[in-house]
């Protein structure tokens, strides 16, 4: 039998979905109480210590729910906050001035994690969509794609643990990544060379994890480039950690 009405009325859901589902995500941004905050605090657990465990459960999602992305706005709010918190610590440490504290937080909070997030996730969106899925054998089978908000969540996993690295990590860190030396420069590299891999491999788990990609493996391909760029610019004497801490706080380090 051919599922003629039934994969219409698929497809007319997979156009509907996504015009209905956002609004209803933004809306419980602001409802603690819908919340899962022990589920996304398990997540940010284990995408540091066992990814491939996350996106197991990113398909048990997909078969009860019906769609890849999360419908709970928690760990984009846990993930802010967390954020706002480091910046923070940061400006106490480094900053003198409340305007230009001020200034760091929403700009590491709107600009650095969500506008670029929101970059970064509509690229793979289009790359993904146009690239990377798999021809469908038949006329009846049902077109799926990736949806823009499942790019963002994979972008928002795969920033957690770089966050950890870059912000938490680092700032304990920052007394002697900031120094003069051969040793502060390597330590430096090696912890940013780190959290942009890891970030890059977590997006590639992301993606694979969707049965209807193919060639996923081309999102590894930017740690071969942080490969090489690493040694270089460690005997060029350059410090992430520098440039960055003198980007932000504007000191001569």
């Amino acid at each position: 039998m051919l599922p003629t009405s039934s994969s219409a009325k698929a497809r007319s859901g997979s156009h509907t979905r996504p015009n209905s589902f956002l609004p209803h995500y933004l809306r419980r941004i602001v409802k603690w109480q819908q919340m899962d905050i022990e589920y996304t605090f398990w997540q940010m657990l284990n995408l540091c210590t066992s990814p491939k465990v996350v996106y197991q459960h990113t398909k048990y999602h997909k078969q009860t729910k019906n769609q890849w992305a999360r419908d709970d706005p928690a760990f984009v709010v846990i993930c802010s906050l967390l954020l706002t918190v480091s910046t923070v610590a940061y400006c106490a440490a480094y900053d003198h001035g409340a305007g230009h504290a001020i200034f760091v937080v929403i700009s590491v909070l709107l600009f650095h994690f969500l506008l670029i997030g929101a970059i970064l996730a509509t690229c793979c969106w289009f790359f993904t969509n146009n690239y990377l899925r798999e021809e469908a054998p038949n006329s009846h089978v049902v077109e799926q794609r990736v949806e823009w908000l499942y790019a963002f969540d994979v972008h928002c996993n795969s920033f957690f643990p770089m966050f950890v690295l870059l912000y938490v990590i680092h700032y304990f860190l920052s007394p002697l990544l900031v120094a003069h030396g051969f040793v502060p420069v390597l330590l430096s590299n090696l912890l940013f060379m780190a959290a942009v891999s890891y970030y890059h491999y977590l997006n590639y788990l992301g993606y694979d994890v969707l049965p209807f990609l193919e060639r996923t493996t081309l999102f590894l391909y930017p740690i071969g480039i942080v490969l090489v760029l690493s040694p270089i610019l460690i005997l060029s004497g350059f410090s992430p950690s520098r440039y960055f801490m003198n980007m932000y706080f504007s000191q001569s380090l």
